[in-house]
Formats: structure tokens, sequence, C-alpha cells
């Protein structure tokens, strides 16, 4: 049975339990509200790549102080961590770090931000204005009464639905007084969603940092002659 929408997954918590639609030891609202929670802890559970988002529905204009409330998404806090301005990126730093920037170099437009109790502070001297590109994590919401409404896992890494699956269940437990059996099923939640996170994070493998990361300039030899990495080749010999 495919676990895609709020209908199947509501249907599967049913089916594994010997229960019906007609139980009035369930009523729908109690399915509402634990898919609702379950899917709440499912999505936090990990910085999922499923629940990256890009927002530009906003433009700087000076301002120093933006809130998170002025992006069209609800990004969770400090999860903003590139941003572009008119297309020019920003150096993210340390709040403190930032503070001190402020301070000790009022007049620099050097292109920085940082991020304190869900408002981005941007150096208000950057020479730069126009569209804000930021790029975060954002908390997914899910209407429980919309039997088609989907979850960021469905689709493509339905694993993560069966975590809410066994998350219902937990809360199923509770209510029969079965507090072994709840934490059991709360156990193979988490067992579910740390195997599908292990697996998305073995398809990153490839993500190379690139040469820029050692910065603008390549480390040169000065006795031998040559680049560092000219220096050593595995088929030399």
């Amino acid at each position: 049975m495919a676990l895609n929408t709020v209908s199947d997954i509501i249907n599967e918590v049913l089916v594994r339990n010997n229960r019906t639609t007609t139980d009035t030891f369930i009523t729908d609202q109690m399915l509402e509200d634990w898919i609702r929670q379950a899917n709440k802890y499912c999505t936090a559970f990990k910085k999922w790549p499923l629940s990256e988002i890009r927002d530009k529905t906003t433009t700087w204009a000076g301002t120093e102080e933006v809130p998170y409330s002025s992006f069209g998404v609800n990004f969770k806090a400090d999860s903003i961590r590139i941003l572009q301005i008119d297309g020019k990126r920003l150096e993210k730093t340390a709040f403190e770090k930032y503070q001190n920037f402020r301070e000790d170099r009022p007049d620099d437009n050097r292109r920085i931000f940082s991020d304190f109790q869900r408002t981005l502070f941007i150096n208000p001297n950057s020479d730069i204005s126009g569209t804000i590109a930021a790029f975060g994590q954002y908390q997914p919401a899910l209407d429980p009464t919309d039997s088609t409404a989907t979850t960021i896992f469905s689709d493509f890494d339905e694993e993560g639905n069966e975590g809410i699956v066994e998350k219902m269940t937990e809360f199923l437990k509770e209510r029969e007084h079965l507090p072994d059996e709840a934490i059991l099923y709360n156990q193979k939640t988490d067992a579910t969603l740390i195997k599908l996170y292990e697996k998305i994070q073995a398809e990153q493998y490839k993500y190379q940092s690139g040469r820029d990361s050692e910065g603008m300039w390549r480390r040169f030899n000065i006795t031998g002659g040559g680049f560092r990495d000219d220096i050593w080749n595995r088929d030399q010999f």
C-alpha cells in the first residue's frame, strides 16, 4: 500500500492496529492531531534536504534588521545559511563578531550578515540593494483535514512516511495505556528516520568543495617548483 497522502497514512495506522474508522476509541480529530504531531516530529528530526528552500519574496534597501516574518516561508531559527542580495552573496558570521565589526568599522561596506532571535542583521553599508534570496530550512506544515495532502517525504522518500505511521502508532499505544509498546514504537520511528538520513548522506559523497576551498591562492613549492597539486602524482613511478 502506498504511503503518499494523509488518507494513506491514517488508513495504514488503522489497518496495522486492527482498528476501523467507526471505532469510537479513536476519533477523526485524534487521528488528525496525531498525524499533525507526527509530521512535525519527523520533519524536524533531521535537517532534511527535503525541507530546504529558497525564498525571494522580499527586497532590501539598507535596513539593518530584517525579521524572519518578512519572508514568505516559515524559516526555522538560525537556519538561513546563504543570503544573496541582487545576486551578490553576503558572508555569514557569528552575531558577536558582527556586533564587533559594526562597532569597530562603522563605515565599512563589507557584505556581511548575521542572525539573532529570528532576525537577520545585514550590514547597512553594504554596496548592494534589491531582491533578497534566502536559502535555509523551513518547517513543513501539514493540513490533516485534507485527505489528499502530502508530506515532504511523499513520492520520493516514502520511508519518512513510514516513520510518521510508527509515530502515530506510538500515540495510539499511549492511549491504550501500553507504555512499553509506546516506547518501542518511538524507537522504531527514530530508527526508520536515521536509516533514511544515512541513505541520503550516502548519496552526497560526490559533493566536493572545489579548488576555491583553499582560498584564491594555490600553494607553491618554492624549492622544487610547481604547485602542490602537481608535486605528487599517483602514477608517477
